[in-house]
């Protein structure tokens, strides 16, 4: 694995607009009407898979520990946001899912893959939008727990 392009800690989280879904709300989203609040910036491959279900239903059943950090989760892939109406739907994710449809943020972030199209990585960005803390798994689905975020988040904020 090449070391990865993107935002190093410490800089400037690259802004973006997507649109998304969040409790079948659509809308598009930025990352700049979240100043104020730490952001949690998951990367993941495709809806629905075995890897990326782990990861975000691992999200969603320890989302309160986000929500004490005050933080808010940020969930981005290729797929349509159809598909991830559909999928938040059937898994009841209460944070947004973006449709990076043309992989513009997925290659702004540095996160881009020959095998799967997107490394399975997060990104901790402070209230001041400085990108804090990043973390890419391997091919297989190996991605920090929501508790681990959670101990991040209270260093960075």
């Amino acid at each position: 694995e090449l070391a990865m392009s993107g935002p190093e800690v410490g800089a400037l989280a690259p802004d973006f607009t997507l649109p998304g879904v969040q409790l079948q709300n659509r809308r598009d989203f930025s990352l700049s009407e979240y100043r104020g609040k730490p952001v949690v910036l998951a990367f993941y491959p495709g809806d629905a898979t075995a890897g990326c279900s782990l990861q975000l239903r691992s999200y969603r059943d320890d989302f309160e520990v986000f929500e004490k950090a005050g933080a808010v989760v940020l969930a981005i892939s290729p797929q349509s946001v159809d598909s991830h109406a559909d999928w938040s739907d059937r898994e009841g994710f209460p944070f947004a899912l973006l449709a990076d449809t043309d992989h513009k943020v997925i290659e702004s972030y540095g996160v881009r893959s020959a095998v799967v199209g997107v490394k399975r990585t997060v990104y901790i960005i402070d209230s001041q939008g400085i990108v804090q803390w990043r973390f890419t798994g391997g091919v297989r689905a190996i991605f920090k727990k929501p508790r681990h975020l959670a101990k991040v988040l209270k260093e960075v904020s």
